[in-house]
């Protein structure tokens, strides 16, 4: 029941209206019996979002494309691994303090972890944005070469300078991309509404790949149609939101969260769920 003393907490990004985070948190809240709520909005004007939320005293902010990076101007504090990793994805505000994390890179190395042992491989990360970066990040633990391929070069050169990595190359190298272990979709190709695109031909795609796709509306985004097709292993995004959504959960309400209730409303509500 939402009251005077409900905690608000809200996802904000453009597009948003296809997340499932408010399903899944506040699925979470409820199971625990705290008096929060999260809700979407779709921002477009960022520097005001923000500070109309620290004027309303919003409790916590999911942050997803395209503000991961911007919204760091506007924040008081960032925590020394978002840092590192040059995008955020969670703001919590403690009396009228914004401080800014990221757990991107955590659900995506649990994720990736489910499917296989990274130590080793070669893989390939499309795209060069926020969730690039943090999966990199990630990455960059475990002993593996990492190669960045982009729509611009120059954004992938320049990732690449960031995080010392192994090579980087425009997107369309697939024959590069296809020489990898792993393949990892950072870009939104395949989200809805444009679920008909996918960011390589199934040509690419060998039955030795592991393809993770970290758009998760659809959940079988059209890459992981062609990774199925061509028997591929595949990692679904939806694995990312919810492991890196337990540790916001955490970060916002100070409880431990209920992963099972969490995964049960987020895979309730997605379609085309395998």
């Amino acid at each position: 029941m939402i009251d005077a003393k409900t905690k608000l907490c809200c996802i904000i990004g453009n597009p948003v209206e296809h997340s499932l985070s408010p399903k899944m948190h506040n699925a979470g809240y409820n199971a625990l019996g705290l008096n929060y709520t999260l809700l979407a909005f779709k921002v477009v004007d960022l520097k005001s979002a923000i500070a109309g939320f620290r004027a309303l005293n919003v409790r916590g902010i999911i942050v997803t494309i395209p503000h991961k990076q911007e919204v760091m101007k506007y924040v008081d504090q960032i925590d020394e691994t978002a840092q590192k990793i040059g995008a955020v994805n969670t703001i919590v505000n403690t009396d009228g303090q914004l401080t800014a994390y990221n757990t991107d890179w955590i659900g995506a190395l649990l994720a990736l972890e489910e499917k296989t042992v990274l130590d080793g491989k070669t893989i390939a990360v499309l795209g060069a944005g926020g969730a690039a970066r943090a999966i990199i990040y990630a990455l960059k633990t475990k002993k593996t070469k990492i190669f960045v391929f982009n729509r611009s070069l120059k954004q992938a050169q320049e990732l690449a300078e960031d995080f010392q990595l192994d090579g980087a190359y425009g997107l369309d190298k697939t024959k590069l991309i296809s020489n990898t272990d792993i393949i990892i979709n950072t870009t939104p190709l395949g989200m809805e509404p444009h679920e008909n695109n996918s960011p390589l031909p199934a040509s690419s795609i060998k039955e030795t790949h592991l393809i993770f796709d970290i758009v998760y509306t659809p959940n079988r985004t059209k890459l992981l149609q062609l990774a199925i097709k061509n028997h591929a292993r595949v990692v679904y995004g939806y694995k990312m939101v919810l492991y890196g959504g337990a540790k916001i959960f955490e970060l916002l309400t100070g409880k431990k969260a209920p992963l099972k209730v969490m995964e049960k409303a987020l895979t309730g509500g997605l379609h085309k769920y395998a």
